[in-house]
């Protein structure tokens, strides 16, 4: 059984698939059969799990999704800050709930719709939109009334 601790995660272990080898001058070797599908399975197995992910688990979706900090704190509407402490705390909980939870249905979704991307960035763009809006308000005779201006 192989700790296949290269992937971010100490809580994998490799029963087949993988050869360690000794080589002359550099020592042992690794080498992985389908590691694109290993790491689909890994992240499969974190999004099935029945508990809140863990900070190191967070990181290894994210890193999966190709996605930097930045750009899935913007998807998930909250700062890079905030996705820095939730991975930092790689064995605690991801202490945002709903965060976690979205990060779950874009990766489980990203395996099967290349069109998800397009939806984040929509939703992105319109919540951009929502912070520029003003809120004009405006008294008439039979009170105030709201007008929402770009």
């Amino acid at each position: 059984m192989y700790h296949y601790v290269e992937c971010g995660l100490n809580n994998v272990f490799l029963t087949s698939g993988y050869d360690v080898e000794e080589t002359p001058g550099y020592g042992e070797t690794l080498s992985i059969e389908d590691i694109e599908g290993l790491h689909r399975a890994i992240g499969d197995s974190i999004v099935r799990r029945n508990r809140t992910m863990t900070g190191a688990e967070f990181r290894f979706l994210r890193l999966e999704l190709d996605m930097s900090q930045r750009a899935l704190a913007d998807s998930l509407s909250t700062n890079e800050q905030s996705i820095a402490k939730w991975e930092k705390a790689a064995d605690k909980p991801v202490s945002n709930r709903s965060a976690e939870r979205l990060l779950r249905i874009v990766y489980a979704n990203k395996q099967k719709d290349q069109e998800l991307d397009r939806l984040i960035e929509i939703i992105t763009e319109s919540d951009q939109a929502l912070d520029a809006e003003q809120i004009q308000l405006r008294l008439e005779a039979d009170g105030w009334h709201t007008e929402i201006a770009a």
